[in-house]
C-alpha cells in the first residue's frame, strides 16, 4: 500500500510589518480593540516586487529543501490562493516555471481559506492512487492588494505570506491519515470580493464603489466558523479511527482567537494543544496553516510520530480538516542531498522576478512614449 507521507515544509513572509498600531493612524481603531477581538497585534505586508507567485516561490524552495528533493522531481504543482497572480494563467504554472519543476503539471485550487486543506488532499488522493509519487502543495496570499484601508472591519484582519508542503510516496505506514471537505455556497456572500469575475467584470463603476475589495459580515461568519471547527475534527479523526486523547497538536487556520477557543471547548481540548500565532501574522488565509507549522516544527512542538489534525473555514463557504502523523523527511537512503541544485534555484528565482520587475519598467515607459 502507498502512503502520502508530508516530507518538506517551508514559508516565506515579505518583510514589512504593520502593526495595530500604524493601522489606528488610518482607520478609526486602536490595538487594544484590534487585539481583545481578534488576538492579531501585526501582519506583513507584500513590497511592490512581491506577489503572491514570489512568495509561493520562496516558500516551496525551502520546503524542497528540507525535503532534500530538486523540483524537476515533482510530478505535480498545486497552488491554493485567495489572491492568485491573475484569473488565469494558473499561479502554480508561473511557480512550477521559477523553481524549475520542469516535468510537473500545476494548477489552482480555489476554496478560500480552507484551500490549503483542500489541496493536501487532493494530493494525498493522487499519491496513494499510485499514479504520482511526488506534490508540491502551496497556499499563498497577498490578501493586502484586495483590503480596502478606510474599511475597519477588514483591513485589520490581513496578512500576506505563503507556506508550502511537498508530499511524496512511500511504503511506510503514516503520513496523510484522513480528510474532509464540506461546502454551503448558500453562504457565498458572507465572505466574497463581489467584482473582477464574469459576473462582475472590471469597470469603472466597479472600481469606484469598491467593489474589488474583500466584503466580509463578521457575525455570520463568526457564528459558522465556531460552529463548524470542532465538528470537522471530529470527523477526521473518526475516519482515521483516532480520538481526541490521540492528538498531540491541532493546527487550526488562523483568522481569529476567540474562534480557536471555541474550538478548543467544543473538543473539550487545552489550549496548549493548539498552535496559534496570528498575533503576529494575521489572517493569511491559504498561508494560515503551513506557516502555522513551520512554526510549530521549528519551535518543538511538532515532532516525528505525532499525530495532528489541519482544520480551517473561509469563502464559499467552505470548511475541512485532514488528519496526519508527522513523519519528515525520507529516510537516508531513499534520498539524495540537492543543496547545489537548490541553491541554484533560488538565483534563478532572483533572477526571474529581476526580469519581471525590468520588463514592467520597459513596458511602462513604452505604454507612455505611446501616449505621448
Amino acid at each position: 500500500m502507498t502512503y502520502a507521507h508530508i516530507t518538506g515544509w517551508g514559508m516565506a513572509v515579505p518583510e514589512k510589518v504593520l502593526t495595530n498600531d500604524e493601522i489606528s493612524k488610518m482607520v478609526d481603531t486602536n490595538d487594544e480593540w484590534i487585539r481583545s477581538r481578534t488576538g492579531i497585534a501585526e501582519r506583513h505586508i507584500a513590497a511592490e516586487d512581491e506577489s503572491s507567485a514570489t512568495l509561493a516561490a520562496d516558500a516551496a524552495l525551502r520546503a524542497l529543501e528540507v525535503a532534500n528533493l530538486k523540483a524537476s522531481d515533482l510530478d505535480l504543482v498545486i497552488v491554493s490562493s485567495s489572491s492568485p497572480e491573475h484569473i488565469f494563467p494558473a499561479t502554480a504554472s508561473i511557480v512550477q516555471d521559477t523553481i524549475g519543476a520542469t516535468n510537473a503539471g500545476a494548477f489552482d485550487l480555489s476554496a478560500a481559506c480552507t484551500g490549503f486543506i483542500f489541496a493536501t488532499n487532493m494530493a494525498a488522493q493522487a499519491i496513494r492512487s499510485g499514479s504520482i509519487k511526488n506534490v508540491l502543495v502551496i497556499g499563498t496570499e497577498t490578501l493586502s492588494r484586495f483590503v480596502d484601508w478606510t474599511d475597519r472591519n477588514t483591513c485589520i484582519l490581513f496578512g500576506d505570506g505563503a507556506g508550502a508542503f511537498v508530499l511524496q510516496a512511500d511504503e511506510e505506514p503514516g503520513g496523510v491519515l484522513s480528510a474532509v471537505m464540506h461546502s454551503d455556497g448558500s453562504g457565498a456572500d458572507l465572505l466574497t470580493i463581489p467584482a473582477g469575475g464574469s459576473k462582475q467584470p472590471a469597470t469603472a463603476k466597479t472600481v469606484n464603489d469598491g467593489l474589488h475589495f474583500i466584503k466580509m459580515e463578521g457575525k455570520g461568519v463568526f457564528r459558522f466558523a465556531t460552529r463548524v471547527m470542532a465538528r470537522a475534527t471530529k470527523e477526521t479523526l473518526e475516519e482515521a479511527g483516532l480520538t481526541t486523547d490521540d492528538l498531540d497538536l491541532v493546527i487550526p487556520h488562523q483568522a481569529n482567537t476567540r474562534i480557536i477557543e471555541a474550538a478548543a471547548r467544543g473538543l473539550k481540548m487545552p489550549m496548549d494543544k493548539f498552535v496559534v500565532n496570528l498575533d503576529r501574522y494575521g489572517n493569511t488565509s491559504t498561508a494560515s496553516i503551513p506557516i502555522a507549522t513551520v512554526e510549530a516544527f521549528e519551535s518543538g512542538r511538532l515532532k516525528a510520530g505525532d499525530k495532528v489534525v489541519f482544520v480551517g473555514f473561509g469563502g464559499g463557504l467552505t470548511w475541512g480538516a485532514l488528519a496526519a502523523e508527522w513523519s519528515g523527511p525520507l529516510s537516508a537512503e531513499k534520498k539524495v542531498h540537492h543543496g547545489r541544485y537548490l541553491f541554484l534555484a533560488r538565483i534563478r528565482s532572483v533572477l526571474l522576478r529581476a526580469l519581471r520587475v525590468v520588463e514592467g519598467l520597459l513596458w511602462g515607459d513604452y505604454g507612455r512614449k505611446r501616449k505621448l
